[in-house]
């Protein structure tokens, strides 16, 4: 599918994964419109051919606003990737009592609901365009995680929620094929992001070191690589990638 001149979504735009994905789409000749939250937005440094769109992807009303805004660009909105997540820990049972209730429902809300939010609304847009060969129109690009599959102690909302991601892939490739939308999740191993900012060089390297290979953390570079790839590949669908250089996490 050609990424030039069409619109294209990315949650969790303003950086990490999601900042590296807009970039790379830009590149390419795409308008994108990154979501983000407000603070995440302000912070974020100008990018050519990319609007930075404050919403929050639980908040069906914001994502209607950033959608249609997408649409009235007035290019054909093809891509959409949800890279906006979160990743609170917690044992079920922990020196202070049983898992906070409201801590795992906020990871399951953000991960998992907020990525279904965007994802109806965005194919929604998407189905409306006009199609391409074969009666494509578009494609749709989920975040989980190797955590889906092999889950840390202390991951269990975390898990549940990309577990969720990887449960819908298939259901909803098989439901927006009728529209020509293709639905494929990424599934990233330990990936060097904001999230990783505060930790020391020691524990770093011990987080590298368990990696197979390449014996490194993942760059956000390298996931947005093969968010394109995914977007060029018409054939791949229904499908979940782990980018982890063949790493099978233990226990803890």
């Amino acid at each position: 599918m050609e990424i030039k001149e069409t619109a294209a979504i990315v949650t969790g735009g303003a950086s990490g994964l999601g900042g590296a994905t807009a970039r790379a789409l830009a590149a390419r000749g795409a308008r994108v419109f990154a979501l983000d939250l407000p603070n995440a937005v302000e912070k974020a440094e100008p990018v050519d051919g990319v609007t930075f769109v404050p919403a929050d992807v639980t908040d069906a009303e914001q994502v209607a606003d950033a959608v249609s805004a997408a649409v009235e660009s007035g290019l054909p909105l093809r891509t959409t990737v949800n890279c906006a997540g979160v990743g609170w820990a917690g044992r079920i049972l922990g020196k202070q009592g049983p898992h906070d209730l409201e801590l795992f429902r906020k990871v399951v809300e953000v991960n998992l609901i907020g990525t279904f939010n965007v994802l109806r609304l965005a194919a929604a847009a998407m189905s409306t365009t006009q199609p391409l060969d074969h009666d494509q129109r578009g494609v749709v690009i989920n975040t989980a995680s190797i955590a889906a599959f092999d889950g840390q102690i202390g991951q269990v909302a975390y898990a549940a929620s990309k577990g969720g991601v990887v449960g819908l892939t298939l259901s909803a490739a098989r439901d927006l094929a009728s529209f020509g939308i293709r639905v494929v999740t990424i599934a990233p191993g330990i990936i060097d992001t904001p999230m990783l900012a505060g930790v020391s060089d020691e524990f770093r390297a011990n987080l590298a070191g368990g990696v197979p290979f390449p014996k490194r953390l993942g760059h956000p570079t390298e996931y947005a690589g093969l968010a394109l790839s995914i977007i060029d590949q018409d054939y791949l669908n229904g499908e979940v990638i782990r980018l982890d250089g063949a790493l099978r996490m233990a226990p803890r």
